[in-house]
């Protein structure tokens, strides 16, 4: 019998050699995985063979009784779902016993976001004359006016900015790379940035030559906690309720959706695989909605 450590770390190896998963990805593989076999030893299971569905279904209960929210619940159950079955593709088991396994129900909760006026407020808070307020203000119109993830901004690339075409090209989940629009704020931004504000960022970081847009002080590629420090900073100082980064790109979305933008068009705008991603902006999208009913119902 062979290991079930063993067939971990070969899927996790395929996973980074065939499917070409970020890093990210398989570091949650691997964690999720690390503590289903750990586990699995408690019960004296060590070899692919022993896992069943019952032994599943009582790390699924472990979990709910350790207090793990039903999102994490859910995650992990994914990741030994997605081991086992590679590991039925590849003819190491028989059947799938993860097949019927049941999770806890996810809540979906309603994206949090803001209004459009907060929104452009915020964009125009950052002050243009220090470099890092330029680059602020160019990194906030990017995220609210091209609708990218945090991840997706932060490995922005100088080269990958298309000023002709007024586009610029992101790397998104799954490593499937797409181009979309920048407004012209987000573009007048970038280009005042790009003349006075990175320069002098970048010479902090000596004989760093490095082909990131967005530089942090010290002259090295600006991280996600970078940026949500700096929307949190922005935020605290106007007195505005706490959000993430991520709330720029929610409001992209529904504000597409309030102007009258197609469900779809939005959907490719925001890099999403799944339609049903892109759905939850309709429940959130209330303006357009009651624009339609005043227009519409004869007693409105």
């Amino acid at each position: 019998m062979t290991g079930l450590l063993d067939h971990i770390e070969a899927f996790l190896t395929a996973c980074s050699a065939e499917r070409d998963l970020s890093e990210h990805t398989i570091a949650a593989y691997r964690a999720d995985l690390g503590q289903f076999a750990e586990w699995a030893a408690r019960s004296h299971v060590v070899a692919l063979e022993d896992v069943d569905r019952k032994l599943l279904r009582r790390f699924v209960a472990f979990l709910g009784q350790r207090d793990y929210a039903r999102r994490s619940i859910a995650r992990k159950a994914s990741s030994v779902r997605a081991l086992l079955k590679w590991c039925l593709l590849r003819g190491y088991l028989s059947a799938d016993p993860s097949q019927g396994l049941t999770v806890p129900k996810l809540d979906r909760p309603l994206p949090r976001l803001l209004r459009a006026t907060d929104a452009a407020r915020l964009c125009e808070l950052p002050p243009t004359d220090e470099p890092v307020g330029l680059r602020d203000r160019a990194l906030l119109e990017v995220l609210y006016g091209s609708g990218v993830r945090v991840s997706e901004a932060c490995g922005l690339d100088l080269d990958e900015v298309d000023f002709t075409q007024g586009t610029i090209s992101v790397l998104g989940k799954g490593r499937k790379e797409r181009r979309v629009p920048v407004s012209e704020p987000a573009r007048d931004a970038i280009e005042a940035y790009l003349e006075h504000g990175r320069p002098v960022l970048a010479k902090r970081a000596g004989d760093d030559q490095s082909a990131a847009l967005f530089l942090n002080t010290r002259g090295k590629r600006l991280n996600q906690r970078g940026v949500r420090h700096v929307m949190s900073r922005y935020l605290t100082a106007e007195g505005m309720a706490p959000l993430g980064p991520h709330a720029l790109r929610h409001s992209f979305a529904t504000h597409l959706l309030d102007g009258g933008a197609d469900l779809r068009a939005v959907q490719e705008l925001l890099g999403h695989e799944n339609l049903a991603t892109t759905q939850i902006y309709t429940h959130v999208s209330t303006e357009r909605l009651k624009a339609v009913y005043e227009q519409s119902h004869p007693r409105a």
